[in-house]
């Protein structure tokens, strides 16, 4: 884990991708319980004028988190994290599925060895999560 003495704004997170297959979204809607159609069935999601099924929010939203996380070395270095939704991760049926690509940058640093990251989060260079930030404290 980085040290708060050893990290400036500016510092860049190390960029990484995943990718999000229709496996992926099976077994999340069986961890968290939210089995909405639009997460595996193309005929519903394209029938509520999705261009295809879609990724659950909440795992959009934690894949991106995973760079903060491998950052730090440990989950329980965040103590805040938020992001707005801007725009739906289209997992297509075929064995890639969809890649978010992921990118961090510390934008402040604040009192009690917190840190602020800013997140950018997108899929084919279009981007997913808006306004995505999580503060972390490091030793």
């Amino acid at each position: 884990m980085p040290s708060y003495a050893e990290v400036e704004v500016g510092t860049e997170l190390p960029a990484q991708s995943f990718a999000l297959t229709r496996a992926d979204l099976i077994r999340y809607a069986g961890a968290s319980g939210d089995f909405n159609v639009i997460h595996w069935n193309e005929r519903v999601a394209k029938s509520v004028g999705l261009p295809d099924v879609i990724a659950h929010g909440m795992l959009t939203m934690a894949t991106a988190g995973r760079v903060v996380t491998d950052w730090t070395g440990d989950p329980g270095s965040v103590t805040e994290y938020g992001v707005r939704f801007s725009r739906p991760v289209v997992v297509p049926d075929d064995d890639r599925g969809a890649t978010v690509d992921v990118q961090g940058v510390v934008e402040d640093k604040l009192d009690g060895n917190r840190v602020t990251v800013v997140l950018t989060a997108t899929v084919d260079g279009n981007k997913v999560l808006m306004a995505a930030r999580a503060v972390v404290r490091l030793p």
